[in-house]
């Protein structure tokens, strides 16, 4: 078994380090000694193009890379874009992972997503299961797109031994997570609409779909931790589910939401808007067993800390 990788004595560089999970990301390097660490912006390097890659290479020199950027959304977002979010994810991935391969660089992490299983994948989600279907078609561009990367990788691995990993991520949510109501996911959306209303004085609010299906949900920091923990200990081909482990309703979740909102109102249903996929649950014990990875945070904790977040920002 390959020996345990220090980041703290590598030079590392973190694509999408400004945004949700990258800042997490970042904090956690820090909390265990890494100080080299490089997380240019979007601003500074764009890298849906090439030669803007092929620069930030050459100028940071990355030992390790942890590929993070990325273009997400709800349901929504993915309806309303589908080739943007094909493209832009499926072309940064293409071209930051070949940059990486090309300068030497010795270990790099890929944040995919469950997006990526099949529609229909039986739960719990197991690895296994990745390639047994069509992924859902809401946001089947974003999932496929992602999901190119784990055969980028897996080639690479092949052909140059280049030593990438992948990591399916689950839903994720916490502090720094995106409130625009057009292209928030689920927890945010419906943090948003009930401290609204509730500062409103509105007795009601409007959900997508019918509430039934389900999802699973992990709070950032765990995420931050399971990436870090992979990126130091896991060296093989397979891809790895990061989750938490539990599933809950949409309908559930927005009760749950509600009260610790302080919104007693009525919470109605638009079934004319898409449910996605039927349930997502993932089978977790392949990060635990390889690397050591199990979420902390229950989900009533974490969203209290995230309500907490957005409240601080006079959300009411």
């Amino acid at each position: 078994m390959p020996a345990r990788l220090s980041l703290a004595d590598q030079r590392i560089l973190v694509t999408g380090g400004t945004g949700f999970l990258g800042r997490h990301v970042l904090a956690e390097l820090r909390r265990r000694g890494a100080e080299r660490v490089f997380y240019p912006g979007s601003q500074v390097y764009d890298l849906t193009r090439p030669e803007q890659v092929r620069r930030l290479f050459a100028a940071v020199q990355p030992e390790v890379v942890l590929h993070l950027a990325a273009v997400v959304g709800g349901i929504g977002a993915n309806r309303e874009q589908p080739g943007r979010f094909f493209y832009e994810n499926a072309i940064m991935g293409l071209e930051v992972m070949e940059q990486a391969r090309r300068s030497g660089c010795t270990r790099f992490v890929t944040i995919g997503t469950i997006c990526s299983y099949p529609r229909l994948t039986p739960v719990p989600f197991q690895e296994r299961h990745l390639w047994d279907g069509y992924p859902e078609e809401t946001n089947a561009p974003y999932g496929l797109a992602k999901k190119m990367l784990l055969v980028q990788g897996q080639a690479y691995r092949q052909q140059y031994g280049f030593d990438a990993i992948h990591l399916l991520m689950v839903n994720l949510y916490g502090p720094h997570d995106n409130f625009d109501p057009q292209s928030s996911h689920v927890i945010p959306a419906i943090i948003r609409k009930c401290l609204t209303a509730r500062a409103q004085g509105r007795r009601q609010i409007t959900l997508w779909g019918t509430g039934t299906a389900t999802r699973e949900f992990l709070f950032v920091e765990d995420a931050a931790c399971a990436i870090v923990d992979a990126a130091e200990n896991y060296h093989s081909a397979e891809p790895v589910n990061i989750g938490s482990g539990h599933e809950i309703s949409i309908r559930a979740l927005a009760e749950k939401i509600a009260a610790l909102c302080g919104f007693d109102g009525d919470i109605l249903w638009d079934a004319g808007k898409p449910d996605g996929q039927p349930r997502r649950c993932l089978d977790v014990s392949r990060a635990r067993e390889q690397f050591g990875f199990t979420a902390q945070t229950s989900l009533d904790e974490g969203l209290r800390r995230t309500i907490d977040w957005y409240r601080r920002l006079g959300a009411e």
